[in-house]
């Protein structure tokens, strides 16, 4: 078993949850159980995927979690496009999350070559 909280895509997700549920608090009330629940799951699944990934014995159980984790990137990365394009909060108050989504998403993928070439 691998400590996950030595991973920098682990670290990485947990700012990006955060980030997430301050972007949630400025969201209408009528979206807390549409868009607000939906994003907040979606960030949510990104480390705690890569940490149950790392609890498993082959490099291939791993990558398929990690797989889970990129997968949960590129899903909060629509939510924030479908949440800028309705107008609910301002453009600089995403642009930033949407830096460290591009930044998870290279570092998960990244690392899911190197279980490649490994195994």
């Amino acid at each position: 078993m691998k400590d996950f909280k030595q991973l920098k895509i682990w670290h990485k997700g947990i700012e990006i949850v955060m980030e997430i549920y301050k972007i949630s608090k400025l969201l209408p009330a009528e979206e807390k159980y549409g868009i607000v629940s939906q994003i907040n799951r979606a960030a949510v699944s990104i480390p705690s995927n890569i940490a149950e990934g790392s609890s498993r014995e082959s490099d291939k159980d791993y990558k398929r979690f990690l797989e889970i984790a990129l997968g949960s990137v590129f899903e909060v990365n629509t939510q924030l496009i479908i949440i800028k394009k309705l107008n609910l909060v301002k453009d600089e108050q995403i642009n930033r999350i949407f830096v460290l989504l591009e930044e998870e998403s290279k570092m998960i993928s990244s690392f899911i070559k190197t279980l490649k070439a490994g195994g």
